[in-house]
């Protein structure tokens, strides 16, 4: 979301060189979402990716589909979501052609709908299945009975949910209970949460936890955040938004890092400001 007009506005040079760093520090993975620059990330990013070099099948490419966003490339009235089974459809055969692939590793619905019909999106996946232009399905931002309601349809691979350090409610409100469950990969997106981003007395505490760590661990406070969610039992993979070369690099460090089992439980209670229960 940050390489395009969202963020950092990378050129086409510039995209290609960060695809080749990732890969090189082994990371293959590149969520995506087709709103994504208003509708304009994946095109460049295809281009980049295009002229790269490097073999499709040795990275992982992910789009999420059902928003329809209000901007200069869309004539929406409002923004809303459509997970018709024409438009799920149509929307990853564009992002096929945006992002110069032939198949998406994974396709999510990006955000849920009042009003999606569980069979409409599963006669949807079919197809895109049976004609290969999708390997695996998943959601974003869905909750247990939102999961379930699909899952009885199709089968969910993937739900990638806001989690971190400062966004913990999914831990506690029966979602990652149900993931791991059911054998659901969770993804988590902005998983450094509010940390760096905000002063107050939350994050003073939190800093305050971390920089007592930061030794025992030789490592950053990023990294530690990182290794905090890696600990949990459900297998969280986080998605990391940096283009800072050498931030991917501290991040790629994250899962060398084995948290004890108290520290791991100091620095939740310090994001929380009291014990546990």
């Amino acid at each position: 979301m940050t390489w395009g007009s969202w963020g950092k506005q990378l050129s086409k040079k510039e995209m290609d060189a960060l695809i080749h760093h990732c890969t090189s520090l082994g990371i293959t993975t590149f969520d995506h979402a087709d709103i994504y620059g208003a509708y304009t990330t994946e095109a460049h990013f295809g281009n980049a990716f295009k002229d790269s070099g490097i073999e499709r099948e040795s990275i992982e490419l992910i789009s999420k589909c059902g928003i329809q966003y209000m901007s200069d490339n869309r004539n929406n009235k409002v923004k809303h979501y459509d997970y018709s089974k024409d438009y799920i459809i149509c929307s990853v055969e564009a992002s096929l052609t945006n992002l110069n692939t032939e198949y998406l590793d994974l396709l999510l619905l990006h955000r849920p709908s009042p009003l999606m019909v569980a069979e409409e999106i599963a006669e949807a996946v079919t197809i895109l299945k049976k004609d290969g232009k999708i390997k695996d399905f998943g959601v974003s931002n869905f909750t247990s009975s939102q999961m379930e309601m699909i899952g009885l349809r199709t089968d969910i691979d993937v739900n990638q949910i806001e989690f971190s350090l400062t966004q913990h409610s999914a831990m506690h409100d029966g979602t990652l209970d149900y993931i791991k469950t059911c054998g659901i990969k969770p993804m988590a997106w902005s998983p450094l949460g509010i940390v760096f981003k905000e002063d107050n007395e939350k994050t003073r505490r939190i800093h305050k936890q971390l920089g007592e760590l930061m030794d025992k661990y030789n490592a950053t406070e990023d990294q530690l955040i990182l290794a905090w969610i890696l600990k949990h039992p459900a297998g969280i993979h986080p998605v990391v938004g940096t283009t800072n070369k050498e931030r991917l690099k501290q991040a790629m460090h994250a899962t060398k890092i084995e948290l004890e089992l108290e520290d791991w439980f100091l620095i939740l209670v310090a994001a929380q400001g009291h014990k546990v229960p």
